[in-house]
């Protein structure tokens, strides 16, 4: 990551370039299993359940965001995970049906080599491909979700889960049919798919710097985009006043001072909106944001922004910074749409350890902040 806004941007990987998204080539991707940086102190089944109803929650991307300046960040990843159940999504507000954790490793250490990785495909890329079982140190990872896998089938003591949700799952999706076969030792029968209905569908994120904003790009034409959407408004306030019928009545019980308030607050909440539009509008398929420490997140309202007291401080004790953004064009590659309830988000907002302290290399957890759009921000950019 270099200095100023950096953008990422979905790019699905073909089958012949997966191996590309595995741990060994340090990725950034969305999707599927996590590739795990360093191999201690992985956060437990307790550490990936939802804050709400408590299930598993899947692997939603990662971002390696190395520090140039700290040698004990040579190779640093930021992970989240977000439930897979949309009714946990109906409140805004700090954690809830998302986590994220932070990891890094000196240049070197004990799991990859101090030169950087090949571009070049592996003599085998499928099975570079393949997503693993184990870790290089041996711990078992789950079957369905790729995180730590504890809980072993009783049977044939060789399939791994992280509880008991994911064995069922599994059991339903045919190890019940291969079970007796893996007891056996048969290599085949212990193979796993790479995607199931679990796991979010995999890309890799490509990462662009963000073009600076040209002075024509940020001025104002009333016959413009911005000026139709305003007059639109506009329109739309009164046909809401006509349809009231008694709008001049209801009006008269409000005094003065309330009904300045109010047309304070509609107007405040649309320049964020538009501000937000306007952003995006030179890189609408954007679905990250980086920036540590720097430029702060482009919100999608002006309800429900965080305070500093809000924004709990690192377990040493430094403050949380502003580290990136995820944008809900991410939910076009997600395929979470349904009939009924879905889950949502305006954007996802990630703050880390001002000092980027470390246990151990252990994964730490950080701290995510979810907004929604606001009930009147109905008209959202193309694609969104």
């Amino acid at each position: 990551m270099a200095g100023g806004v950096e953008l990422g941007f979905a790019s699905a990987a073909g089958a012949d370039e997966a191996w590309r998204l595995r741990s060994a080539h340090f990725p950034s991707k969305i999707g599927g299993r996590p590739a795990w940086l360093g191999e201690a102190g992985l956060p437990g089944p307790a550490a990936l359940r939802c804050g709400r109803c408590q299930r598993p929650c899947a692997f939603l991307l990662q971002v390696y965001a190395p520090l140039p300046d700290r040698p004990d960040a040579f190779h640093r990843t930021l992970f989240v995970f977000a439930c897979r159940d949309a009714a946990c999504y109906r409140l805004p507000g700090p954690q809830g049906p998302l986590r994220v954790f932070r990891n890094q490793l000196p240049r070197r250490n004990d799991t990859y080599p101090e030169e950087p990785p090949s571009e070049e495909p592996p003599p085998d890329p499928a099975a570079a491909a393949a997503p693993p079982l184990r870790l290089r140190g041996g711990a078992a990872l789950c079957r369905v979700c790729g995180c730590p896998g504890p809980r072993a089938c009783g049977r044939c003591r060789r399939a791994a889960y992280c509880g008991p949700e994911h064995q069922a799952l599994d059991w339903r999706r045919g190890h019940r049919r291969a079970c007796e076969r893996c007891a056996a030792g048969d290599e085949s029968a212990d193979a796993i798919p790479e995607h199931n209905e679990f796991l979010f569908p995999e890309y890799e994120i490509l990462i662009e710097p963000e073009e600076p904003e040209s002075p024509a790009d940020s001025s104002v034409d009333p016959n413009g985009e911005k000026g139709a959407a305003d007059r639109s408004k506009d329109l739309k306030e009164q046909e809401e006043l006509r349809a009231t019928g008694n709008a001049g009545e209801a009006f008269q019980s409000l005094d003065e001072e309330t009904l300045e308030a109010m047309a304070k607050h509609e107007t405040e909440e649309d320049k964020i909106f538009q501000m937000f539009k306007e952003r995006v509008a030179a890189e609408p398929e954007q679905v990250i944001r980086y920036c540590r420490g720097g430029e702060g997140p482009v919100w999608v309202s002006g309800e429900n922004i965080p305070e500093e007291k809000d924004i709990p401080h690192c377990s040493c004790g430094a403050k949380r910074i502003f580290e990136f953004q995820i944008m809900p064009q991410l939910l076009n590659h997600l395929k979470v749409d349904s009939l009924g309830e879905s889950i949502d988000w305006g954007t996802l907002v990630v703050y880390t350890c001002a000092d980027n302290c470390g246990e151990g290399n252990k994964y730490l957890e950080e701290f995510i902040w979810k907004q929604d759009f606001s009930a009147g921000s109905n008209s959202l950019p193309p694609g969104y």
